[in-house]
């Protein structure tokens, strides 16, 4: 496993953990009237309420020839802490600590680790990024803040968000689903760095009042290559007692981000 699987993981996991919540009442047709102030509010009201996740993810990561299937899993107390651990056959490959202050892990394989702060997913993701934002995302909430300067139309029956005037290098644009008010899917690009992040989600579930998806896929582009990441989720388990193990093992090598 490399340093950009660890940070796709990260990326990746977070999104299938959450339910509980309030109520969101929808339609399966978009409203061509409903105002992008009303979609922004009621979009905001469907992210979930939980104290602690913890669950088990089937991952299959492509780059390139390179593909792998990866059993994965999960802990997490709402924005606390995100505790991650991948394995094959159950060998541990690598495990990931997150806190709203640093990121964190080691490999096995290559006896090698990671502590620092966020600069290594804004690096990768081609925009800053922090707990807070990663959490947004992984919840199928907006990556960034929704506010009066982005306007809606409908496209495909769905709501779609982006800013009034976009930046000639930051592209934003999502899609919000009529009958729940999560994400469809949302893109960020940047097209003088030949960079293009996507999420696409699946369906929906709805557990105890609130929606999260089942499935989703990842895709990150930049200039030639591809990174594509579809996630699954096996079994979820919230609100529950749980423990964040994590120590790096003495004699690993440090991984330098420039």
């Amino acid at each position: 496993m490399n340093l950009k699987l660890s940070v796709f993981l990260f990326i990746s996991l977070f999104i299938t953990s959450c339910s509980g919540g309030k109520m969101i009442v929808g339609s399966d047709t978009a409203n061509l009237s409903m105002s992008s102030k009303d979609i922004i509010k009621t979009h905001i009201e469907a992210q979930p309420d939980f104290s602690t996740i913890a669950a088990r993810m089937h991952v299959k990561f492509e780059s390139g020839n390179d593909v792998q299937s990866l059993t994965v899993s999960l802990r997490m107390e709402k924005n606390k802490k995100i505790w991650i651990k991948a394995s094959i056959l159950g060998i541990t490959l690598a495990k990931i600590y997150i806190t709203p202050e640093s990121v964190s892990y080691y490999e096995t394989i290559t006896n090698t680790y990671f502590d620092g702060d966020f600069s290594l997913l804004s690096d990768w993701l081609g925009t800053d990024i922090n707990f807070e934002k990663a959490q947004g995302i992984l919840l199928g909430q907006s990556i960034f803040e929704l506010d009066t300067k982005y306007i809606s139309n409908v496209v495909d029956n769905k709501y779609r968000l982006q800013p009034k005037m976009q930046h000639h290098n930051y592209i934003h644009s999502l899609l919000v689903n009529p009958d729940n008010f999560k994400i469809a899917s949302e893109s960020l690009s940047q097209p003088t760095d030949n960079r293009i992040f996507t999420i696409n989600y699946g369906n929906y579930q709805r557990i105890e009042g609130s929606y999260y998806p089942s499935a989703f896929k990842i895709i990150a582009t930049q200039k030639e290559k591809t990174i594509k990441i579809v996630i699954n989720y096996k079994k979820i388990d919230y609100n529950v007692s749980i423990r964040f193990p994590f120590n790096i093992p003495n004699g690993y090598e440090e991984i330098q981000i420039n």
